[in-house]
């Protein structure tokens, strides 16, 4: 009997998948690397809530590294480290490898926009002798999280004479915030009776931003005039110029320490921007790389990635072909033989909400990055769904690399599901799968990530370009 109890052990050990948490088998030392990393992405966090403000930073980032800004006819060799910026809201970077650039590149893609309220282009309206702006959510947001909380106004204008002015107030600790309001419980009785998802309506996410008038009688929408002219003074700026403006209203909060153990990062954005950092910080680290490194920070993906931008637009297709040509070969022949991690975010499971997920194929906190072979919705609909043969090529790499990691889908086949933009990059013939963090509270104002899978993503990208 002992003799067959400790041969099913043995083939238990041998042949069932293990499926435990990280830090059981971490060094403590290794632990440190990842609460270290993530300090460094925490920063990252509070100074690009924006999809602006990601390509700044980044750029700040790679130059200090030595990268420059790729111009068409650059000459180019191995170690080259170059970026390209599109309008300021993406950005591309490579550094070139060693072999032959007909072989391919090695292509990690994450997107920098976040779900936000966004103000409508004529914003600013005066109701009841209160100042509000009107907005228009971006991506797919609960609009009830949105109510209540501290908010930041971030973006640019765009004045007649074509200045750029840019804005940022709600961060420092002397700045106002702005907010939307809810109805007291009290009254909300005829509220309460609405579904969840019409709790609080599109039109209703209202931004207060103020409640004193303009100290002269007889004048109709005194409160909006004075705001109107505070921000003339200060910005220079009149009301038409909210036309030719992108101003977004983002949680006002900084990224935190979440739990005793400080083992979570919370913070508005993980989504996708945990991956945009950790694939950024792979492509810094990357030195000397065989097959040339390419890494790409989007916008648009949370409204289809559409638009010039975002990368349903050529400009991924059209810098392949720019630097292929360099060498002396068709940008086509370098993406035919190109492999891509599509970085981004999967939803981690909940054990408050367990019904949504199906708990052999879901992602889970502190078990490393996620692999998923396939995105979409119910029957598949908008993935890319990677080869058996290209799983596995990861699967070996990863664990080569001593990343820790596992699969997962995002929820139950008949809840929904989401997709990424690897499906845009397997479109142009290039092997790609979806890599990235499990993600607590997906698309709220504040999500919640852990610090061991924030360190592995990094890891898996780093072992892929490298």
């Amino acid at each position: 009997m002992s003799k067959d109890k400790s041969e099913g052990k043995e083939l238990k050990k041998e042949l069932l998948s293990k499926k435990n948490n990280a830090v059981l088998s971490m060094k403590s030392e290794e632990i440190k690397k990842c609460d270290k990393f993530c300090e460094g992405y925490k920063k990252f966090l509070d100074n690009a809530k924006t999809e602006r403000e990601a390509v700044e930073e980044t750029i700040k980032m790679i130059e200090a590294q030595g990268f420059v800004e790729y111009k068409i006819g650059m000459k180019l060799e191995a170690g080259d480290k170059i970026y390209r910026n599109n309008r300021g809201k993406a950005i591309i970077m490579a550094v070139i490898g060693s072999e032959d650039i007909s072989k391919g590149v090695r292509l990690c893609a994450a997107h920098i926009d976040s779900p936000r309220l966004d103000l409508k282009q004529n914003p600013l309206y005066e109701s009841n002798e209160l100042a509000l702006f009107k907005t228009h959510y971006y991506g797919g947001i609960k609009k009830y999280q949105w109510t209540t909380i501290p908010l930041a106004l971030h973006g640019v204008i765009i004045k007649a004479d074509g200045s750029k002015i840019s804005i940022k107030i709600g961060e420092d600790e002397d700045d106002p915030v702005f907010c939307v309001n809810d109805l007291l419980p009290h009254l909300a009785t005829e509220q309460m009776k609405r579904t969840l998802a019409q709790g609080v309506k599109g039109e209703e996410l209202n931004i207060l931003i103020g409640s004193r008038p303009f100290k002269e009688d007889d004048l109709s929408e005194a409160v909006k005039l004075n705001i109107m002219s505070i921000l003339n003074e200060k910005y220079g700026i009149i009301e038409d110029d909210f036309i030719s403006a992108e101003l977004e209203a983002v949680p006002a909060f900084k990224a935190r320490d979440i739990g005793f153990d400080r083992s979570m990062v919370g913070s508005y954005g993980h989504d996708d921007r945990v991956c945009a950092y950790t694939a950024l910080m792979a492509t810094i680290k990357c030195k000397n790389p065989k097959h040339t490194a390419v890494t790409i920070l989007t916008d648009k993906e949370e409204t289809g990635s559409d638009g010039n931008t975002g990368l349903q637009s050529a400009y991924l297709k059209y810098f392949i072909a720019d630097i292929a040509a360099e060498f002396g070969c068709e940008g086509r022949t370098v993406l035919s033989n190109s492999e891509c991690m599509s970085a981004d975010v999967n939803a981690a499971f909940d054990p408050t909400f367990p019904d949504v997920m199906e708990k052999n194929n879901c992602a889970y906190i502190n078990h490393g990055v996620v692999v998923t072979k396939y995105t979409g919705a119910r029957g598949k609909s908008g993935t890319s769904d990677a080869s058996a043969e290209y799983v596995g090529k990861i699967r070996k790499l990863l664990d080569k690399h001593d990343v820790i990691w596992q699969t997962g889908e995002l929820g139950k086949v008949d809840f929904g599901g989401g997709g990424t933009v690897a499906a845009y990059i397997a479109n142009l013939n290039v092997d790609t799968i979806d890599v990235g963090v499990p993600v607590l509270s997906m698309h709220a104002p504040f999500e919640t990530v852990s610090k061991i899978d924030v360190y592995m993503t990094y890891k898996a990208f780093l072992s892929f370009v490298s």
